[in-house]
């Protein structure tokens, strides 16, 4: 078990990145966006230079959040977007040293459910089918897509792909889109769950994001459900409070956002270390 955080939150340079994760003690970083792209986009001698900083920091890669099936790729988009971004993020994941991939299943785009699902999980086989011929492994959050509805259809994409290359990212503060809980999602999927993203909300909307244990979300009793079941993976923290990168939210103060993500990568430290000696 160790902690980590998407650390574009902290800061837009891999430097800034590494500077917050050394500052609290940790030893893995999940990597999304530097200099406000994706890792996967950078080019071949940017992401070289950023592997190299990572190595030099001893910080290890524990997952690459990519935009594969996200929130910005509808059901009805180009599935070749997904299927060469994969190709190219599986020989950067090699060099980083880290075997899972972050993935959701298309938001809808006005079709029936079932077609809706039918073309989900036949978009997710191929991807499961490329990342097992990589030896990577598809971890698919709890967000956007016909596995973020709720906890039938988390359960439901695993159980329909049903490869050993698709497992699953519990993030504790995503809201489903149709019904239950962020609980009610890890009661469901709990032995699917190889990752795990600490994010809090409070309210119906689900629009105000907190630090972990003030909220709504049971992040506590979820972390310690996880860890008495004998979950071994990371909990990764994603604040949303100075950032949301989906929404094009960025930090208004750069310094408060880092001073932020300090402090929360510290509650959830203790909520984690709290569960572990319970």
């Amino acid at each position: 078990m160790f902690l980590a955080g998407i650390a574009d939150e902290a800061g837009a340079s891999i430097e800034r990145q590494i500077e917050a994760h050394r500052e609290l003690g940790w030893r893995y970083i999940e990597i999304r966006n530097v200099d406000e792209k994706n890792l996967i986009d950078v080019d071949e001698a940017k992401f070289n230079q950023i592997a190299e900083k990572l190595d030099e920091a001893g910080i290890r890669v524990c997952c690459l959040a990519s935009q594969i099936a996200n929130w910005a790729r509808k059901i009805s988009g180009d599935f070749t977007l997904d299927v060469e971004e994969l190709k190219r993020a599986i020989p950067r994941m090699h060099r980083l040293g880290t075997k899972y991939i972050r993935i959701m299943s298309y938001p809808n785009d006005n079709w029936s459910k079932s077609d809706w699902r039918k073309e989900a999980v036949k978009r997710l086989k191929e991807l499961a089918r490329i990342a097992e011929d990589g030896q990577v492994i598809l971890i698919h959050e709890n967000c956007e897509g016909w596995g973020g509805q709720g906890p039938e259809e988390a359960l439901d994409i695993i159980e329909a792909v049903d490869s050993p290359n698709l497992r699953f990212l519990l993030d504790t503060g995503n809201k489903p889109h149709g019904s239950g809980s962020p609980w009610d999602i890890c009661q469901k999927v709990r032995d699917y769950i190889l990752h795990v993203h600490i994010k809090e909300y409070k309210g119906k909307e689900a629009d105000q994001f907190v630090f972990p244990g003030e909220g709504d979300c049971q992040v506590e009793k979820i972390i310690e459900d996880l860890l008495s079941s004998g979950y071994k993976g990371g909990f990764s923290i994603e604040p949303h409070m100075a950032s949301v990168i989906h929404l094009g939210k960025k930090a208004e103060d750069s310094e408060a956002a880092y001073r932020l993500y300090l402090e929360y990568g510290r509650k959830a430290q203790a909520l984690v270390e709290k569960a572990t000696k319970s």
